[in-house]
């Protein structure tokens, strides 16, 4: 039971959740390059909107069949819940009543002298976490949930979800007026709002805050069997010329120092991470690129959460069958290869996606299969931090820089897919695990992947000609689906709000994990 001292800062919260909330009221065709990854030169074809699959190596990566499935169509639902299953609340687990009104205050209700109490006994929820529905002091209603190791996992309180990983690391999603805010630590990450709707597409913008930068990038939505999906969306295309000269090898190795060796991060994962010593071909030169963005956003999230940079925080379990911290498996060549592939894969995709004779024609409303559970996308480079479930019912983490493999191609009842992890940090799920991971997360990895390969391919463009790498032939650009947006004002301070209230709300919550049922 929280002690007097702990109550009185209730009032102090619902007021800050409240002016939260105020203060964010309503407001050309070509042919396509020949393979570059093989040892000699493949036949020409022609693009296809799916693309075939990767042949990789079978000692590192081994996917598993699954029959094809007819899609049914529903009706959406946000990102990261299940159809029938309201926001933050799990799967199988009586949500706690969710009350209109001002963000978590109930008409009529003041604070009382007890933060919470347990509505009817725990109950154990997906990936073996123990779930316990309460009711505050105010009379809201929420959840508390808590890893199998007994340390707090999840806080969802009236429209507020708060995350704590096991390496410490913490999420917020808020969702008010129509916003989304999605805080990862101070001054990161992004407000989520609706932009425009082009002949019956949905476009969503992002203000992204990265250390003190602010900028926006948009998001295209779309319905898949009742979830919604978010999707990149390039601010602008190249001309044609430039994607088949960044699709295909170069005229001679290239030798350029990209500054790994000095960016933060670069230390603690120079044991995992090997760049090439020399490129022959812009993707592999892109996925040394890609690799090294993560690592370093992986680094920070680190940094941020207090926590030893190449993972292995004090909360992390032992991975089912090992009684220490996992070691540390880098990425190998055969990895890295895999990775190239799917780099070339989207350099070729984005050339398609420019040209409108041979761009993918999806009609409002219709079935598309997420980039996530594409069965030309196999792999993916973790970006943030994420905890996946182990079939022993523990939990370990994945840490920007770690490399996955999907496994199954449809989701269960709680949106998962299995994956095996094929590269992984010291501390991190072991190398060679079969984990349950969202199929959102993935959404996301391949988000930031195509994010990083647009930072890579405007790196060449500028950089072209210079320090040795080769001079692109035309580097023009043409418009994007919509025009690119202005950052929001305000982001920053109110992701930094939301931080101060999930500081106060955790603090109202006592450790430890209730026994379920």
């Amino acid at each position: 039971m929280p002690s007097n001292r702990i109550i009185t800062k209730w009032p102090a919260i619902w007021v800050l959740i409240a002016s939260s909330a105020l203060a964010w009221g309503v407001q050309e065709k070509t042919t396509p390059p020949a393979p570059i990854l093989q040892g000699r030169s493949a036949p020409v074809q022609t693009p296809t909107v799916v693309r075939p699959a990767p042949q990789l190596p079978r000692t590192v990566l081994r996917p598993a069949q699954q029959p094809a499935v007819r899609p049914a169509v529903q009706p959406a639902v946000r990102p990261g819940t299940q159809q029938g299953v309201r926001p933050g609340t799990q799967a199988g687990v009586q949500p706690g009543t969710q009350v209109r009104g001002r963000p978590g205050v109930q008409p009529g209700v003041q604070p009382k002298t007890q933060a919470f109490a347990p509505i009817g006994p725990a109950v154990r929820g997906p990936g073996g976490r123990s779930i316990q529905n309460v009711q505050f002091s105010n009379g809201v209603r929420g959840q508390l949930g808590y890893h199998p190791n007994g340390s707090l996992a999840s806080i969802h309180l009236n429209g507020m979800n708060i995350d704590r990983g096991l390496h410490g690391n913490r999420k917020i999603v808020v969702e008010r007026n129509g916003r989304t805010f999605v805080s990862t630590g101070p001054q990161q990450g992004y407000v989520e709002r609706p932009y425009q709707n082009r002949g019956g597409r949905l476009y969503y913008q992002r203000t992204y805050v990265a250390g003190g930068r602010t900028y926006a990038q948009v998001y295209r939505s779309y319905n898949y069997r009742g979830v919604r999906y978010d999707a990149y969306v390039p601010g602008h295309y190249y001309h044609p010329a430039f994607y088949a000269w960044a699709a295909n090898r170069w005229p001679a190795p290239v030798t350029y120092t990209q500054g790994w060796t000095g960016a933060p991060g670069a230390a603690a994962n120079s044991g995992y991470f090997t760049p090439y010593p020399t490129y022959r071909a812009p993707a592999f030169w892109i996925t040394d690129y890609v690799i090294t963005a993560n690592l370093q956003l992986g680094y920070q999230s680190s940094i941020m959460a207090g926590q030893p940079a190449a993972g292995g925080g004090p909360g992390q379990p032992p991975t089912e069958g090992d009684q220490g911290a996992t070691p540390q498996t880098p990425i190998n060549p055969q990895v890295k290869q895999a990775i190239a592939y799917e780099v070339q894969q989207e350099i070729q995709a984005e050339q398609a996606e420019a040209n409108p004779q041979t761009a993918p024609q999806i009609r409002p409303g219709e079935q598309q299969v997420p980039d996530a559970l594409n069965p030309a996308q196999r792999v993916f480079v973790v970006a943030s931090d994420i905890d996946t479930a182990l079939p022993s019912g523990q939990e370990c983490t994945l840490t920007g820089g770690d490399v996955v493999m999907r496994l199954g191609d449809a989701p269960d009842a709680n949106q998962n897919v299995t994956a095996n992890v094929v590269s992984s940090k010291q501390g991190n799920c072991a190398t060679g695990q079969t984990v349950a991971v969202s199929v959102q997360d993935l959404q996301e990895m391949h988000n930031q992947f195509r994010q990083h390969i647009d930072d890579g391919l405007q790196t060449l463009a500028e950089k072209g000609g210079d320090s040795g790498l080769p001079q692109p032939p035309d580097t023009g650009t043409s418009a994007g689906d919509v025009p690119p947006p202005s950052p929001d004002p305000g982001a920053e301070t109110q992701l930094m709000a939301e931080q101060k209230l999930g500081d106060q709300i955790e603090g109202l919550v006592q450790p430890g994990a209730p026994t379920a049922m």
